[in-house]
């Protein structure tokens, strides 16, 4: 019974998608809006771009940046995170300056960074490290900070080298806190990356997008939003099946 559970959930997801698709479908059949194109004309030109390569093309170029803004936001976020969460004095100086960095709506800079730092993969990608470090940084201070105290005392009394200390005992317990901070820094990754393509930019999904609505080509316009939500859907999807195997021992202890 327990084996069948997540096979009943997926059929139970599975379920409520088609339905909605074919809501869609027959909502939008008769459609004669420019702003609304029938489901059938968005799918065939979503298929037409699928296998012409033009949106694999502008895929490639989004994940691309997406992946390396959000690598270098992980870096950044847990090796901060760790010095801050394990230095209260620290904590205490930077902590005011935090929450006013992140109350910054991110999508904001985008403009500005570009414009400093010019074309480029370059700059979306520090647009989407900049965005995407905070929830990061944060549940990284809570994971270091949540170490029970007792746990930190038997580190001192071993005499264990800090490096070790921080490989062996921190990063360990802080990473579930780690994993979740970047479960939500993903979407507003691909939030910020679609966002990036819509500035000056000659490529990308965010530029696909952009381009077709501006020549009102709306089907084209669904299509790209349409790859956007699926891409997000898998990644967040591929983040699940890789956090249940890295952190099975945290999900196998009991722990909520």
């Amino acid at each position: 019974m327990n084996r069948a559970t997540p096979l009943v959930r997926t059929a139970e997801r599975l379920v409520v998608v088609v339905l909605l698709i074919a809501l869609w479908w027959f909502a939008s059949a008769g459609s004669t809006s420019v702003f609304f194109p029938p489901l059938s004309t968005i799918l065939d030109v979503l298929w037409r771009d699928l296998t012409n390569g033009v949106l694999p093309a502008a895929a490639v170029f989004s994940l691309t940046n997406l992946f390396l803004g959000l690598l270098i936001a992980l870096v950044i976020g847990v090796v901060l995170g760790v010095v801050i969460g394990e230095t209260e004095r620290f904590r205490l100086i930077v902590d005011p300056i935090i929450h006013f960095a992140r109350s910054v709506p991110q999508a904001a800079l985008v403009p500005l960074i570009i414009g400093a730092f010019g074309l480029g993969a370059g700059p979306k990608v520090y647009s989407i490290a900049l965005a995407t470090v905070w929830p990061i940084l944060l549940n990284t201070i809570d994971g270091v900070r949540g170490l029970d105290p007792s746990i930190r005392r038997v580190s001192r009394s071993f005499l264990i080298p800090s490096m070790l200390h921080f490989r062996r005992v921190v990063l360990p317990a802080a990473m579930p806190q780690i994993a979740a901070g970047f479960r939500v820094a993903l979407p507003i990754g691909i939030t910020v990356m679609v966002v990036s393509e819509l500035f000056a930019a000659n490529k990308g999904l965010g530029f696909y997008i952009l381009n077709s609505a501006s020549t009102f080509r709306l089907a084209e316009t669904w299509a790209g939003a349409i790859v956007v939500g699926i891409i997000g859907y898998v990644l967040a999807l591929l983040f699940v099946v890789f956090e249940r195997r890295a952190l099975a021992w945290y999900f196998t202890s009991g722990a909520k």
